[in-house]
């Protein structure tokens, strides 16, 4: 056992040691920032990598260690640390920059095909013809369709270096032989906004997957339009946004915050603190601001919503956030990879740690607020009177980790039976608004409007023939009572679902689902009153 222990505990002692080595004699500059060791400190860890240099029996793979153990040294520091090799960090730093090469399409791929649900705009699959319903079969000679090929490495094959062709076939509604196209891959812009709209005449809704490169450029260009469409009142929808870079939650909490408020600041150990301040000039100052959030709201997440909380601008509804508030510099190595190293931890404006404490159970805390109530009750959530904040115009707030919201929106679990939990498991209302939109193709490409939409799905008997599909998919016919308590959920997910293939795409799916939304219900009910 002894033997054993040490054979698997030698590639670590060797890439910890080859990494201080590396640290001792390599520089490496993220933000004009330099890593210098404190050489006493290392002393005797460099004298065993030394003698292992000398001494060591057989030869060290040390590109092969180092890239497998890389991820356990780093987590050892906290849990958000982490290393990237070459392909991940590119991975990460598109999604936040805004744009990648590929041929600019969205797809799902209901019943193994991948389906086109919407081609981008001035996009390269746009200028080759494609249209939304086409089923992508082959790419580059490969077929791709009916042989479970999972959805990342349909994509893998679809993107591709700028300037690059791809060649792909579709199977397009009834004709008998695949349409071949020829692509040039190019730069395709990634929106990190997923929607804006009027839910009425005065009430705007806007919501942002990720802090990305484009979100505040998105943003303003998206409040204008609303704005001239008669916005008084403003949801801005974080839920599950994960966060991103912070400048950009800076530059939208300044659209909405006046001159001198303090956004946010951050703190470290090697960090002298740095306070970041709106400048006055915000376009969005005089639109009343609800904000909402729940356990995956995370880093710029929280400072834009702790932002707006602690200056009494907006109401937060929601659930408490994840409570990430660990500052990260990235730090570039010259073989493309990288880490994301915690240097400071970020407070909002009345001097709450956004972060929560490392626990044993740091990773699974989602899942302990399940277990303790938290998502059902608000009494349940986790207020330390020891941590107590008051705001500018005296209202209560607490610390502790995360942003607890002044509405308490519970998990809505009103519509949920049986016969929900089964045709979500089998993805089922997906698979069949495609098929819905399959027989209905022409007149989607004429759907220029939501009157358009629900005046074409108004003449589908959507209840009876779903049920139907159900049936035949291995979800036996729900009992009356039982249909009647899923019913508006089913039905509006596939008008949705269903939307999302015509023009409109976002606009539509999220036009219907908001209508059985919970924390949008409160909301109508505060702003009312």
């Amino acid at each position: 056992m002894g033997k054993n222990f040490m054979t698997r505990l030698l590639p670590f002692v060797i890439l910890f040691l080859i990494l201080l080595i590396a640290v001792r004699y390599c520089q490496y500059s993220a933000r004009k920032a330099e890593l210098q060791v404190n050489d006493h400190k290392w002393d005797k860890l460099l004298l065993i990598l030394e003698q292992i240099d000398k001494n060591y029996v057989d030869t060290i793979d040390y590109e092969a260690v180092i890239e497998h153990t890389l991820p356990a040294l780093m987590s050892n520091l906290d849990p958000h640390s982490v290393y990237l090799p070459p392909q991940e960090l590119k991975r990460a730093d598109e999604s936040l920059e805004g744009n990648f090469s590929g041929i600019g399409i969205e797809f799902n791929v209901p019943d193994d095909t991948a389906t086109v649900i919407n081609v981008v705009a001035g996009g390269p699959s746009e200028r080759a013809g494609l249209l939304s319903g086409d089923k992508i079969v082959k790419v580059d000679g490969e077929n791709i369709a009916g042989i479970r090929m999972n959805q990342d490495s349909i994509v893998a094959r679809l993107k591709g270096p700028q300037g690059s062709v791809v060649n792909i076939e579709v199977k397009r509604d009834n004709l008998k032989e695949l349409l071949p196209f020829s692509i040039t891959r190019d730069k395709i812009p990634v929106n990190s906004l997923d929607v804006a709209l009027m839910l009425n005449d005065t009430v705007g809704y806007v919501k942002l997957s990720r802090f990305a490169r484009t979100s505040h450029e998105e943003f303003a260009e998206a409040a204008e339009k609303l704005r001239s469409e008669g916005l008084k009142t403003l949801i801005f929808d974080l839920r599950d946004n994960a966060g991103g870079y912070l400048d950009q939650a800076l530059l939208l909490a300044n659209e909405f915050l006046g001159r001198d408020d303090l956004i946010v600041y951050m703190e470290g150990l090697h960090r002298k603190r740095s306070d970041f301040h709106a400048d006055g000039k915000g376009k969005m100052q005089d639109v009343k601001l609800y904000v909402v959030i729940n356990e995956g709201s995370a880093s710029s997440s929280e400072i834009f919503a702790g932002a707006i909380q602690d200056n009494d601008r907006g109401t937060i509804v929601g659930r408490r956030s994840y409570g990430k508030g660990l500052v990260q510099e990235p730090i570039y190595f010259t073989d493309k990879s990288g880490i994301r190293l915690t240097v400071a931890r970020f407070y909002t404006p009345t001097g709450r740690s956004i972060q929560k404490p490392y626990s044993e159970n740091y990773r699974y805390d989602i899942l302990e607020r399940y277990e303790h109530g938290e998502m059902m009750e608000a009494d349940s959530m986790k207020r330390n009177d020891s941590l107590k904040y008051v705001t500018t115009k005296g209202k209560i707030v607490y610390g502790g980790g995360g942003i607890i919201p002044d509405i308490f929106v519970p998990l809505d679990t009103s519509g949920v039976t049986d016969y929900l939990i089964d045709v979500n498991r089998k993805s089922l209302q997906v698979k069949y608004s495609a098929k819905l939109a399959d027989r209905y193709r022409q007149q989607l490409r004429k759907v220029g409007t939501m009157d358009d939409l629900q005046e074409l799905i108004g003449r589908i008997d959507i209840e009876r023939d779903f049920r139907n599909y159900a049936a035949a998919n291995g979800v036996p016919m729900p009992g009356a009572a039982e249909w009647r308590k899923s019913e508006e959920i089913i039905v509006t997910q596939i008008a949705g679902l269903f939307g999302r293939y015509s023009k409109l795409d976002d606009i539509a799916f999220y036009s219907y689902l908001l209508q059985i939304d919970n924390a949008i219900d409160a909301i109508n009910e505060d702003n009312e009153k």
